[in-house]
């Protein structure tokens, strides 16, 4: 049952993600810019962010924590980020959400199994499995059918 609420979660943050780039979509086109709606983006996360961790987090975060995390791990991830958002928001008027949704999580998809046969970026080393090329060849196959007239 456990699982069942752990994928339940994930499918709800698929959605909430989905929803967020339609929205700063239409903020980026309204602006012209998909940056500024990335800016926009990262200070009301900031925000919202700043107010979880207000109410939700009893512990704190210890400043000795903080001083041991590598400082580039506190600039990579947003780097990251804003050129992934930026790419969303410039793409999704063009192509539409279903196809830039579809494409976007196929790179996921595909930069995820390599990165976990390796173990890149510290992930745990995650053979590519039989049913996950399967699972890739499907993924790609909707995606043209998604693409297609």
């Amino acid at each position: 049952m456990k699982s069942i609420g752990i994928y339940t979660l994930a499918f709800t943050g698929g959605v909430f993600l989905a929803m967020q780039a339609g929205f700063n979509t239409q903020l980026g086109t309204l602006v012209k810019h998909p940056v500024i709606a990335v800016v926009s983006t990262s200070i009301a996360s900031t925000i919202f962010g700043g107010l979880f961790i207000l109410f939700f987090n009893k512990e704190g975060v210890h400043l000795s924590t903080i001083q041991q995390v590598p400082w580039y791990l506190w600039f990579i991830g947003g780097l990251f980020s804003m050129i992934g958002i930026s790419l969303y928001f410039y793409t999704i008027p063009k192509l539409g959400i279903s196809k830039m949704i579809a494409l976007g999580l196929c790179g996921q998809l595909l930069f995820s199994l390599v990165a976990g046969k390796f173990g890149w970026l510290n992930l745990p080393v995650n053979p590519i499995s039989t049913k996950q090329i399967i699972g890739t060849f499907a993924m790609i196959t909707g995606i043209i059918l998604i693409n297609s007239k």
